[in-house]
C-alpha cells in the first residue's frame, strides 16, 4: 500500500515537474517578454484588436518577442497607464491621452481638439507628411517613451440621462469628459469629470455623473451605457480621435533593428485594422443601441451650432501655451488650413 502511494506520489510530482518545465519553456523561449496594457475590458471589440496587435508582434518577430495583454484594471488603471510604461512596470501601452493632460499636454492636441477633421486622409497627412510625427517622437521621447504608429477611432459623442433640447441644457450637468473635451463642455456650462471608461456605467447608474463621452460609439455600446442613459446629442465633440502605441524606451533600445522593424510593422497593421473595423462597428453599434432604446436629441438650431463652434474656438490658443511641443503641433495645424 505504502509502495503504491509512493509510486503514485512520485508520478504526480514528475507530471507536475514536466508541466512546470513546459510552462517555463513557453515563458522563457522568447528573447523579450513584454506586458501590454490597454484601456478596454476583456471581451470588448477593441480589446480583441489589441490582442491581434500582440499576436502580430509575436508573429513578425518569429516568437522572439512575447506579448502579454493586460486589460483595463488588470494591474494598471487608465490614469496610471502612461506612468506605468515610463517606469517599465509595463513595456507597451495604448493610452487615452486626455487622461494624462498634466503629464503630456501635447497628447491632448494629438488626440484631436474639438472641431477637428474626420477625414482619415487629412489625419494621415498631418501625422506623416506635415510633421506631427517628428514633434510627437520628440515629445514622447522626452518622457522616456518611444512613439509608434497612431491609429484612428471614430467621432466622439455625448450620451446623457436627460434629453438635451438646446445648448442651455448642458448647464450644470456633470459629464465624464477628460482633457480638452472637458474644457469644451465647461465652456457650455457643464461640469466635467475625469473617470476611467470602466467606471462610466456605474457612475451613470448611481447619479455620480449625468452623462459621458465615449471614445466612440462602440465604447458606448460595449459599456451598455444605453441601459442607464438613453439620450445621444447629435453634434460630435471631435470628428475623430488619434491615439498612439507607446513603448518603454529602455525596452525598445534593447531590440535589434530587425525586431524594432517587426514591431513597427505590427503597429501599422493595427492602425489599418482599427480604422476598417471601427467604421463597420460604429454603424452596428448605433443600430444595436437604437434597438435598446437610444434616442437622439432634436436637431440643433443655428444658434446652438454657433455656440458649439464658439466653445472650441479658444482651445487652440490655450493648448498652444501649454508647452513647446503643443505649440509646434498647433502651429502645424494652423498652417495646414
Amino acid at each position: 500500500m505504502i509502495s503504491s502511494i509512493k509510486k503514485t506520489f512520485s508520478s504526480s510530482v514528475l507530471a507536475l515537474g514536466l508541466t512546470l518545465t513546459v510552462g517555463a519553456a513557453d515563458v522563457y523561449a522568447a528573447e523579450h517578454n513584454w506586458r501590454f496594457s490597454n484601456l478596454y475590458g476583456r471581451g470588448t471589440a477593441f480589446g480583441e484588436v489589441y490582442e491581434d496587435l500582440a499576436k502580430n508582434i509575436e508573429t513578425n518577430s518569429e516568437g522572439k518577442i512575447k506579448v502579454q495583454v493586460l486589460y483595463s484594471g488588470e494591474g494598471v488603471g487608465t490614469s496610471g497607464l502612461l506612468g506605468a510604461v515610463k517606469s517599465g512596470l509595463v513595456t507597451m501601452g495604448a493610452p487615452f491621452q486626455s487622461m494624462h493632460a498634466g503629464e503630456l499636454p501635447a497628447g491632448v492636441v494629438e488626440i484631436g481638439l474639438p472641431g477637428g477633421t474626420d477625414d482619415p486622409a487629412e489625419l494621415h497627412a498631418l501625422f506623416h507628411d506635415k510633421g506631427w510625427d517628428k514633434v510627437l517622437i520628440e515629445a514622447y521621447g522626452a518622457q522616456g517613451l518611444t512613439w509608434l504608429e497612431p491609429y484612428i477611432q471614430p467621432p466622439v459623442y455625448i450620451i446623457t440621462k436627460k434629453p438635451i433640447n438646446s445648448i442651455a441644457d448642458f448647464k450644470g450637468l456633470k459629464i465624464r469628459a477628460p482633457g480638452a473635451y472637458g474644457k469644451f463642455l465647461r465652456n457650455l456650462g457643464a461640469s466635467p469629470v475625469s473617470l476611467a471608461w470602466s467606471e462610466i456605467y456605474t457612475s451613470l447608474a448611481t447619479g455620480v455623473i449625468d452623462g459621458s463621452i465615449g471614445s466612440n460609439m462602440i465604447d458606448h455600446r460595449d459599456g451598455n451605457h444605453v441601459e442607464v442613459a438613453k439620450y445621444m446629442y447629435r453634434l460630435p465633440l471631435a470628428g475623430a480621435q488619434v491615439l498612439p502605441i507607446i513603448v518603454n524606451r529602455s525596452a525598445w533600445n534593447k531590440l535589434p533593428e530587425e525586431l524594432q522593424a517587426a514591431v513597427r510593422k505590427a503597429t501599422v497593421q493595427h492602425a489599418a485594422d482599427q480604422l476598417a473595423k471601427s467604421q463597420q462597428w460604429e454603424s452596428e453599434a448605433v443600430t444595436q443601441m437604437e434597438e435598446k432604446g437610444l434616442l437622439w436629441s432634436v436637431e440643433p438650431s443655428a444658434a446652438d451650432r454657433a455656440a458649439w463652434a464658439e466653445a472650441g474656438a479658444g482651445l487652440y490658443d490655450e493648448y498652444a501655451a501649454k508647452d513647446k511641443y503643443s505649440k509646434q503641433l498647433i502651429d502645424i495645424l494652423r498652417n495646414s488650413k
